[in-house]
């Protein structure tokens, strides 16, 4: 049991955590000279917040001594010296704190039955390992500490700890950041983010040990680094120097590499480092020692956060039309599809090929310029289309097992009356759900699955993987989004972004924005009987359909555009 004023002592650790040490960054870093001012490890935001917990205070409970414990793991410039003070000797040495962080909204001791034996039972919020990767949990989500405790010189002390630290929601918000490290798409054409949440001072060093530790889980397979299985830092740092940063390599690996290789490896860290203002440029070192890494112009630098053309694909008085700039026009040269009854059209980014959905949305078709509508696939319920750059075009239904299953074609370029290339996708992870919604993102190498069991709804993003010839072969195990509601359609918004809602023509509909980057929804303004929800590039270009007309997202509301055209949809 938490002894009384335990909440107090608490509250006032947390008030004196929040007075930090702003450092100043007003200088001018050089760019010219013979000797450059270095930063060690550390290097990343210099006005990142610096806290300072409390030391242990004579006389405290074994309660106290782990609440403040966990508390002191705010204090984590030079290797948490205050929270080291709350072990015993060994401990001390041995606990390692950097390994996991553990996120939690509500926290609470417990006596376990075991001799000094104690349990910190938390409501988890996230968890974060030691590359950054974080998983969310929902509230109520337990998680417990076992510790144990022995007296040192009359005072408790801490002597068996699971090595990580536990910190309050509020202090990781603004001891930690979300930053992007960068991987590529199997053929190297674009950036694709892999969000890891860093403690804001440390990010340069952090984030180079985790992109050459590879991408997180659920991208293991979809996305491909430059960096090869092995490549670890010569040293323990990673050095600023007058803009630099210094990334020193293992040398055989780097010297085994290629000219275009090692291009890209300097563009993933640029990439990577883009977000840190103390640094300018990259250099490839090897055993301390430059590595010239020549621009032969053969390897583009990628494509980070691909657009979409700004016109969307609609259906108006049953047929395919373009719709841009508040104005409806046909779709060149595609024949009529009125007889189909089309619904959930999709245009592909990459050429003029379109797809949807007929009146009962239990076939999918696809259509090119000057040919006929092509059925693809027939099932009970089908998902929306949804197409990748690479032309193949993606649905969801069940199988004839009643197994959910994904499915994609590749209509484009095949003569009438041949085969058209596909694959059938059925992910564990989907066993007993109902896929709602699949979309993939604009670089090809995730989705966007929205899916439902019992009732309840899941928002979640799996990685694409691919046959070295590009055909989709499986779908990752996923990472989930957490909402504030149900939601049964979705849409990216960005690299980073999906917009999601439950469509209703009756009802008030608050759409939200999920974000990589942040773990809280961002509701959008209600607005009532959307069906239907659609982006372009941004948060800016989100439109919404409703039986009054098509609405845009104008600051805190929605405004009226046109009033026709039905389920419009940006091309993929």
């Amino acid at each position: 049991m938490n002894q009384p004023g335990s909440r107090q002592r608490r509250a006032i650790v947390a008030l004196l955590a929040v007075l930090m040490l702003l450092l100043s960054s007003c200088a001018q870093i050089p760019r010219s000279g013979p000797v450059g001012k270095s930063k060690d490890e550390g290097a990343g935001n210099p006005n990142a917040p610096v806290f300072f917990p409390a030391a242990p205070r004579a006389g405290s409970s074994p309660e106290s001594i782990i609440e403040d414990f966990y508390m002191a793991g705010s204090g984590y410039e030079d290797d948490y010296p205050v929270a080291r003070q709350y072990l015993t000797q060994a401990q001390s040495v041995t606990w390692k704190p950097d390994k996991r962080a553990l996120v939690f909204r509500s926290a609470e001791v417990v006596k376990s039955p075991a001799e000094n034996g104690y349990l910190y039972v938390l409501d988890l919020a996230y968890s974060v390992d030691a590359d950054g990767v974080a998983t969310q949990y929902p509230p109520g989500t337990k998680e417990t500490i076992p510790l144990t405790l022995e007296q040192v010189e009359g005072e408790w002390r801490i002597s068996k700890v699971p090595d990580g630290t536990a910190i309050p929601e509020e202090t990781f918000k603004v001891i930690y950041g979300a930053f992007p490290i960068y991987f590529y798409d199997p053929t190297f054409t674009y950036a694709v983010p892999d969000y890891r949440w860093f403690i804001k001072k440390n990010t340069v060093k952090s984030m180079t040990s985790a992109l050459l530790a590879g991408p997180a889980p659920y991208l293991r397979g979809a996305v491909v680094s430059a960096f090869p299985s092995g490549m670890k830092l010569a040293r323990e740092s990673v050095p600023v120097v007058s803009g630099a940063a210094q990334v020193d390599l293992s040398a055989k690996e780097l010297f085994d590499a290629s000219a275009e290789d090692r291009q890209r490896m300097q563009n993933q860290l640029a990439l990577t480092f883009r977000s840190q203002p103390d640094v300018i440029n990259v250099q490839l070192r090897a055993d301390q020692d430059l590595v010239r890494v020549e621009d032969n112009g053969t390897v583009l630098p990628p494509v980070v956060d691909k657009t979409v053309p700004a016109h969307q694909i609609a259906v108006n008085n049953g047929e395919l039309v373009r719709y841009e700039n508040n104005r409806i026009t046909p779709l060149p040269d595609i024949q009529s599809v009125a007889g189909l009854g089309p619904h959930s059209p999709a245009e592909s980014p990459a050429s003029q090929t379109a797809a949807f959905l007929n009146g009962d949305k239990t076939t999918l078709y696809s259509i090119e310029p000057g040919q006929a509508a092509r059925q693809l696939t027939t099932r009970s319920t089908l998902t929306g289309p949804s197409f990748s750059p690479q032309d193949w075009v993606w649905t969801a239904g069940p199988g004839a097992n009643g197994a959910a299953e994904v499915v994609a074609y590749k209509p484009t370029g095949i003569a009438p009356g041949m085969a058209i290339p596909n694959v059938t996708i059925t992910p564990a992870w989907l066993s007993g759900r109902t896929v709602k919604d699949f979309r993939v993102s604009r670089e090809g190498t995730r989705a966007l699955v929205i899916s439902e069991s019992a009732g309840k709804s899941t928002v979640q993003i799996a990685g694409i993987v691919r046959n070295p010839d590009g055909v989709p072969k499986d779908l990752t195990a996923p990472i989930t989004l957490l909402t504030t509601a149900a939601a049964n359609q979705g849409v990216w918004v960005n690299a980073s972004t999906v917009a999601v809602m439950t469509g209703s023509a009756t009802s008030t509909v608050v759409p939200e924005l999920l974000s990589l980057a942040s773990g809280e929804a961002q509701q959008l303004a209600p607005w009532d009987g959307l069906t239907s929800i659609s982006a372009g590039n941004g948060p800016e270009q989100i439109y919404g359909q409703s039986e009054a007309g098509v609405f845009q997202r104008v600051g805190n509301g929605w405004e009226l555009q046109l009033k026709g055209p039905t389920e419009p949809a940006f091309p993929g």
